[in-house]
């Protein structure tokens, strides 16, 4: 039996899933959950049951592919290698195995589908890991342009900020957590259906996001979006980093934490190394490469055409934000521009700005948009319902 609230707000999705490529969405929806772990989970899980069921049976196919995996295996296999990785997420936190549980069961799903479904980019690290198989140069994961601006230069009050770049099928399961928990702080985050999160704020003023890396030295661990939220239970920026360095992670990426004192810091997360940067007077900007040695030796080759992508994007961040009196509709431009930063899918690929998040958390205003920035209006979302 589970006490919980779940409110969607806005539009529902039905009628939406398949509509793909550039288009006019509907304002931002809302999910609001609270109570323990295990309800937030399962009011998450039931009210998108259908689609977190179909999302999952086709991250499970894809994780076992030649094309994701280096080298075929079967559903079996698959969720094996998954049912791996739980005691991980057991072990770093209880509070999210408790709320991936919960989900999972709302969902109609097992807790290794929900695995899958919610840490795919991490998942087939540790795949290929297990399986020996290289990562295809030709295959394109998340991108997303992250940056922290310092207060310094936003007249005393920073911003955390990022696009959502994900493959265009993903944009119609976008959805925004608004969470209050009965033991830890009220969070709002950005993410998908069946997945725990993927950035966010909480009620403390701290902001954690991220970028998609691909590692060499996959294994066995906890997935990023659990690292995620765990972060979003700390009190401060540090603490949150802290909490990144300490998980046993199962893959790589960047993760950005912010928070209203000014306190930053920019970490490329891998399961063997975590090479960290504090901000300074300049904003920290991170799109979908390594850029320190250290994790550089990890980091999987990546096909030209990518690389090319990920560093014009990060460039022409650092070329906008190199500025001093940035607002928040200078922020919403940066994550608008068409010259590299908002991406329009497009053939093979099909990769899109599935929307986009702005967080100043001084003021505790947070600001988002569901699709294309470029075509959609951002609307602020409060703590409270």
């Amino acid at each position: 039996m589970y006490e919980h609230s779940s409110t969607t707000k806005s539009l529902a999705l039905d009628g939406l899933a398949g509509q793909t490529g550039p288009m006019r969405r509907p304002p931002l929806r809302i999910l609001d959950l609270t109570g323990s772990p295990e309800a937030m989970g399962h009011s998450h899980g039931s009210a998108h049951a259908e689609e977190i069921r179909a999302y999952a049976d086709e991250r499970v196919r894809l994780a076992g592919s030649k094309f994701w995996a280096g080298g075929e295996i079967g559903r079996a296999d698959v969720l094996d290698i998954a049912r791996s990785c739980l005691p991980a997420h057991e072990s770093h936190s209880a509070d999210m195995y408790a709320e991936l549980c919960g989900l999972a069961d709302g969902a109609g799903i097992t807790p290794e589908e929900a695995v899958v479904v919610g840490g795919f980019t991490d998942f087939v690290d540790t795949v290929r890991s297990v399986v020996g198989g290289t990562h295809p140069l030709e295959v394109q994961e998340d991108d997303c342009t992250a940056f922290i601006v310092p207060d310094a230069r936003c007249d005393g009050q920073g911003f955390y900020g990022q696009t959502w770049d994900m493959h265009d099928t993903a944009t119609p399961y976008v959805v925004l957590l608004r969470l209050r928990p009965d033991d830890g702080p009220a969070a709002l985050v950005f993410t998908t259906t069946g997945c725990l999160g993927q950035l966010g704020m909480n009620e403390a003023g701290v902001c954690v996001g991220i970028n998609n890396l691909v590692a060499t030295d996959g294994r066995r661990g906890v997935m990023w979006t659990s690292v995620v939220r765990d972060a979003l239970m700390q009190d401060s920026a540090a603490a949150a980093r802290d909490a990144i360095l300490d998980a046993d992670l199962a893959g790589a990426h960047s993760f950005l934490t912010f928070d209203a004192s000014g306190d930053g810091h920019m970490i490329e997360a891998f399961p063997t190394a975590r090479p960290t940067e504090a901000l300074a007077a300049d904003a920290q900007v991170h799109t979908n490469h390594a850029i320190w040695d250290e994790a550089l030796a990890r980091q999987a080759p990546k096909q030209e055409g990518l690389m090319a992508s990920s560093t014009r994007r990060r460039d022409r961040a650092v070329e906008l934000l190199d500025r001093d009196g940035i607002g928040v509709e200078d922020l919403m431009a940066v994550t608008r521009d068409d010259q590299a930063i908002c991406q329009v899918s497009v053939e093979p690929t099909n990769i899109e700005s599935s929307g986009a998040a702005i967080m100043r958390p001084a003021t505790l205003d947070f600001w988002a948009v569901w699709g294309l920035p470029s075509q959609n209006e951002y609307v602020h979302v409060p703590f409270a319902a």
